[in-house]
């Protein structure tokens, strides 16, 4: 067997590849400091019959990462590949994106009042490293809110992109009492858990940079 390469260190020459078009990944990412270029994979995300948030997650994730890799232009530079996903689960069901504003009320109106759980998984993968995927939990506990609000705000269009028709770091924060874990979870990326995984693989080794 021939030997790895050892890990690129990220830079600017060598950045992170962000296999996202979520502007939430992209600014969590840019207030840590780090490098990044974005290459956003077209991978359907459908919730398949038999299907667990764990395995949704990984299925998708994969498709992602696998995606992502094949983009690359032959000889690119670059340190790592980055793919996630993050869904909104209450009483084990997956929420996702609202299609419109009255979809955007039907979720809403299931979260409100009560605690659901945000899972993010990630996948890095680069030259010179052993693959790694994590999975981090955070619990988020919506108060009651009237129909009007809850109207209100999906006709906002802020939630229309986000798992749970919510956003946690945008006007739907009024919704949002507490939350258990990470916070940066609930918004697309855990950035305690990403620069720990990246100076565990090597490519981080300095940080901040």
């Amino acid at each position: 067997m021939e030997p790895q390469n050892d890990p690129a260190i990220i830079s600017g020459q060598r950045p992170l590849i962000l296999g996202s078009a979520s502007p939430r990944r992209r600014e969590i990412l840019r207030e840590l400091g780090i490098p990044v270029r974005i290459l956003p994979p077209e991978v359907p995300e459908p919730v398949l019959p038999g299907d667990t948030p764990a395995s949704f997650l990984q299925r998708v994730v994969e498709d992602k990462i696998t995606a992502v890799l094949a983009a690359l232009t032959p000889g690119e530079l670059y340190s790592c590949a980055l793919a996630a996903d993050t869904i909104v689960l209450i009483d084990g069901e997956i929420l996702g994106k609202p299609v419109d504003s009255a979809a955007a009320v039907r979720l809403l109106s299931k979260l409100v009042g009560r605690t659901h759980e945000v899972q993010t998984r990630y996948a890095l993968s680069g030259p010179g490293l052993r693959p790694l995927r994590r999975t981090v939990c955070s619990q988020v506990t919506l108060r009651s809110a009237t129909v009007e609000e809850i109207t209100r705000y999906a006709e906002t269009g802020e939630g229309l992109d986000k798992a749970g028709a919510y956003a946690v770091q945008g006007m739907g924060t009024f919704l949002v009492e507490s939350i258990q874990g990470s916070y940066t979870n609930v918004v697309g990326l855990p950035a305690c858990e990403l620069v720990r995984d990246l100076k565990d693989l090597g490519v981080l080794p300095r940080f901040p940079l």
